[in-house]
């Protein structure tokens, strides 16, 4: 199982240990392979950078899971171009889940999950995709 994760639940994830889309996270590189692009991580630490994450992430979990992130991800390069997604700075998450081959893609973004399924990639929410792996019940 190949697995993309957009940047909103890698911060959910960031901000709270323990939380759904921490586990989710977790459970994606327990269970298949996490792809990134070099865009994509740069996306992360933009985005777990901004000041308005300063009082609630410290600098060592930010570079915890940055680290985590680029030790465990697959690192993929999109060649196709992709402007499905109305938000076109998440345009990016699709390429890279076609060019991986990725079979999931797991986003807390309504811009991406309105999407799902897109072109046989399943776009679901951290708590979905722990009920979709099997881990967690349904609500």
């Amino acid at each position: 199982m190949i697995v993309v994760f957009d940047a909103s639940s890698l911060v959910g994830a960031a901000l709270r240990p323990g939380s759904v889309p921490e586990t989710a996270l977790l459970t994606a590189v327990d269970r298949g392979t996490l792809a990134v692009s070099r865009e994509v991580v740069d996306e992360y630490r933009a985005v777990l950078c901004r000041p308005k994450f300063a009082h609630a992430l410290s600098a060592e979990r930010r570079e915890a899971i940055i680290e985590l992130i680029e030790v465990v991800s697959q690192r993929v390069q999109p060649i196709e171009r992709v402007t499905d997604c109305r938000d076109q700075k998440d345009n990016m998450y699709l390429a890279l889940a076609a060019a991986s081959g990725a079979t999931l893609l797991v986003s807390s973004d309504a811009d991406l999950l309105v999407l799902d399924p897109w072109r046989g990639v399943r776009i679901l929410t951290p708590a979905a995709f722990l009920v979709h792996v099997g881990t967690a019940r349904p609500e």
